[in-house]
């Protein structure tokens, strides 16, 4: 299970930590638009941040119950307490990313609709905001500011408590 704020490479990472484990990737913020049939900014337009993180927590949950593979959970994810419950069951690994670092990687991207008006000054207030609880649930924390992914893969694997792939 990988957590983290808008940029810190869930992923990304993801996607190298399945391959590197022969294991499948479930990124909600996809199976989210799969789901919806549209883009999560057109969810946050058309049906509220409300709407959306109901979508969202059914995707975790499901998830969490089902997936056998590596979940990549959006950034804000963590803030739905029953999500937070859900995680004390599994290996969280907190992908941790400096915030300068986090502001290059996410740009100007209008996907992100919480980024809306002023990216770097709400980048900032979401890290801020939400570093607590990413920690406060992180059974490892993995630093990915200037660290190539596979060497943010290598770190994962050597934390897993069996050493094969886990949620």
């Amino acid at each position: 299970m990988l957590i983290g704020s808008p940029g810190s490479g869930k992923s990304t990472v993801g996607e190298a930590l399945a391959r590197r484990l022969g294991a499948d990737l479930l990124c909600t913020d996809t199976e989210i638009e799969r789901r919806a049939g549209k883009p999560i900014g057109d969810i946050f337009v058309e049906d509220g941040e409300e709407g959306f993180r109901a979508l969202e927590r059914e995707v975790v949950a499901e998830g969490l119950r089902s997936w056998e593979g590596v979940i990549a959970v959006g950034g804000g994810a963590i803030l739905d307490e029953d999500t937070r419950k859900d995680l004390a069951d599994h290996h969280v690994v907190y992908l941790q990313v400096e915030f300068g670092e986090a502001a290059k990687r996410v740009g100007m991207d209008v996907a992100r609709p919480l980024l809306a008006g002023n990216p770097r000054t709400r980048l900032r207030k979401l890290l801020n905001e939400r570093l607590p609880i990413y920690e406060a649930l992180a059974s490892v924390t993995v630093p990915t500011t200037e660290y190539h992914p596979e060497e943010i893969v290598d770190s994962i694997v050597e934390s897993l408590p069996t050493g094969k792939a886990e949620k």
